[in-house]
Order: structure tokens, then C-alpha cells, then sequence
């Protein structure tokens, strides 16, 4: 009664953390565009002009690290990482419940191991003040701190996946397991793709229709 009475709030949480999680990856796509802009602007001045701003390489890098790290935690909300299921979708359903939660738990393992890592190579820049080996002279810790912040709160989420595929697991909502870490069905994709056509289809026609 406890571990169900614990669910909701979880089942919240998660939500609000997909919402938040939605909102880095429309900011991480905008860092992209922006960077791709700032290239393309610098390729275009330097071939007709021959002039560069400089520096469009290196905060391209950084623009593709940090929102890499922040769309991590969408992508694992939306089931949106590769798995291999060969022998998976043979299974029974309690054992391919019980092959979720230990793939998030594997999952989790290796994020917390990289976000300490990341730490370290974090702290290391603040304490020696390091800075970019280039004419913007960047300190590193303010791009690397971004790129670790998104790797801390893809933990801050799977934390609540697994608590939340934990508390389903011991319950016997088998069904919950499988939509918050299961490994999304054809059915499940072919919807998603009837979906993304459906609205490619009204964007087009909504020029003609006024």
C-alpha cells in the first residue's frame, strides 16, 4: 500500500521532468542552429571578403557538446535509444520487465561513471583556471560545466525512472515498466511515424488553405 501510495507522486515527477527535458532539447536545437549560422556566416566573410570573426570552430564544439548532454535525458524519457531486441521480444513478460529495469540500471551505472569523470575534468579547469588554447582564450569551465550540468540531471532522471520502474516492478504493473523503459514496439513506431506525417501534411497545406 506504501510502495503504490509512493507511484503518483513519482509518476508527477516524471512528468515534469520530460516537460523540463523537452525544453533543453528545443534550447540545445537552437544552440545548434545558432552555431551553424555563425559557421555558415564565417565560411560566406571569409570567401567573398577575407575576413573571419574566428572562433566559429570552437564554439561549435562546444554548442554540440552541451546540447548532446542535455538531450539525453529526452531521449531516454522517450524510449528513443537503440536496443538490440532479437531475443527480447521473445520473452516473457515479467522476464522482459525484469531486462528493462536492469538495462536502466546499466544505464544508470554507466552515466553516474561518466558524470563523476566529468566533474573531475570540470573541477580540474576551475582550480587551474585553464583556458581555450585559441584566440578567444574561453575558460573551459564555463562550457564544460554546461555540458556536466546536462549529464547531472540526465541522472536526476534516471533516478526517477528507476525508482518509479522499481515501485511498478514490485507491484506487478508490468505495463508500467514496459512504457517507461520497455523497448517500443513496431506498433509503437509505426504510430510516431503516422503521426510525423500526419503533421508534415497539415503544415504544407496550411499555406493553401488561407
Amino acid at each position: 500500500m506504501h510502495t503504490a501510495s509512493l507511484s503518483s507522486p513519482l509518476a508527477a515527477l516524471l512528468r515534469l521532468a520530460e516537460r523540463l527535458s523537452r525544453y533543453a532539447v528545443w534550447a540545445g536545437g537552437a544552440l545548434t542552429i545558432a552555431s551553424v549560422v555563425l559557421i555558415g556566416v564565417d565560411v560566406v566573410a571569409r570567401k567573398l571578403f577575407s575576413v573571419t570573426a574566428g572562433g566559429a570552430d570552437e564554439l561549435s564544439s562546444y554548442a554540440f557538446a552541451i546540447s548532446t548532454s542535455w538531450a539525453l535525458a529526452f531521449a531516454t524519457l522517450s524510449r528513443a535509444h537503440v536496443r538490440v531486441d532479437v531475443v527480447y521480444q521473445y520473452l516473457p513478460v515479467r522476464v522482459a520487465a525484469i531486462v528493462d529495469w536492469l538495462a536502466l540500471v546499466g544505464l544508470g551505472v554507466f552515466m553516474v561513471c561518466l558524470t563523476w569523470y566529468a566533474y573531475d575534468v570540470v573541477a580540474m579547469s576551475w582550480l587551474q583556471d585553464s583556458t581555450a588554447n585559441s584566440t578567444l582564450a574561453t575558460p573551459l569551465w564555463i562550457p564544460q560545466g554546461l555540458w556536466l550540468a546536462g549529464l547531472l540531471w540526465m541522472c536526476v532522471v534516471l533516478l526517477l525512472m528507476l525508482l518509479r520502474a522499481s515501485f511498478a516492478l514490485v507491484t506487478g504493473d508490468l505495463a508500467a515498466v514496459q512504457a517507461l523503459c520497455g523497448v517500443r514496439s513496431n506498433v509503437e513506431e509505426a504510430e510516431e511515424e503516422a503521426a510525423a506525417g500526419q503533421r508534415l501534411v497539415a503544415s504544407e497545406q496550411a499555406p493553401s488553405g488561407r
